[in-house]
């Protein structure tokens, strides 16, 4: 198993954040077999303010930049879920160029 943590934030704009929380009440199911066919075994987001905060567990083999883009292509709903859900968000600034959600170190464990 293996564990990530990753940040991403919302658009300044109350209506968009409970828009937003609104929709994850309710996840397409097609999403969650997805995620779960590529490899994740647990998926939790946490908001606080703006920011949110992804917490996952995955199989051994799972590679984020790789299996993320499996996702998209696993099922037409995940590539608009994606897109429906990126309306309400913005990349942090220390996100790289190629990351939508920034991924974080690891720097404690108990």
């Amino acid at each position: 198993m293996q564990s990530f943590g990753m940040a991403l934030n919302l658009k300044n704009d109350p209506q968009a954040i409970e828009t937003y929380k609104s929709h994850h009440q309710k996840v397409w199911p097609e999403v969650e077999s997805a995620l779960k066919d590529v490899g994740i075994t647990t998926m939790k987001i946490f908001l606080i303010g703006r920011k949110l905060f992804m917490y996952m567990e995955t199989i051994d083999e799972f590679k984020p930049q790789r299996d993320f883009a499996r996702y998209l292509e696993y099922h037409a709903r995940c590539r608009e879920w994606d897109e429906l859900m990126q309306t309400f968000q913005e990349k942090i600034p220390e996100a790289g160029l190629d990351e939508w959600w920034a991924l974080m170190e690891p720097v404690y464990e108990l």
